[in-house]
């Protein structure tokens, strides 16, 4: 987790309305985009936006973050004030998805370290294991109406 009120005042990171969850992920990850759909098909509240990690949001925010903007091997939610990364991103998203997604959740009695090796193992590997398209793989209309 990473307290985000400084992200604000970075010029390096475009203005954009906050006031919802936003999930940043790798639009060009098959894994990452069918992830991305069936979490706006589980929010039927449409809380959650999304930006791909490609586009101008997500670009500033990785900067911000002092995290590589060419290879984006973590999921970031910005929720709250806060920017939380990787497993604990995973861990929040849940919280906020109708039962029995919230279940999910409970990952969180798993240790950080723990949780983060898992996940950085699948990242490093999502490519070759689950492949890449060349554009946000996020294609209907409904959807894409979420996405910044």
């Amino acid at each position: 987790m990473t307290d985000l009120s400084p992200y604000r005042a970075d010029p390096i990171v475009p203005d954009f309305d906050d006031s919802q969850p936003l999930i940043v992920f790798d639009g060009d990850c098959v894994l990452c985009s069918r992830t991305m759909r069936l979490i706006l098909l589980f929010d039927r509240s449409e809380r959650f936006r999304l930006a791909p990690a490609q586009g101008p949001i997500g670009q500033g925010l990785y900067r911000h973050l002092g995290l590589p903007a060419d290879r984006f091997e973590t999921y970031l939610l910005v929720a709250d004030g806060q920017i939380f990364q990787r497993s604990t991103a995973v861990v929040h998203i849940a919280k906020r998805l109708p039962w029995p997604w919230r279940i999910a959740a409970a990952l969180w009695i798993i240790p950080r370290p723990i949780r983060d090796g898992l996940y950085n193992l699948i990242a490093r590997h999502r490519y070759r294991i689950f492949g890449r398209v060349e554009s946000c793989g996020i294609a209907d209309e409904r959807l894409k109406q979420r996405m910044l």
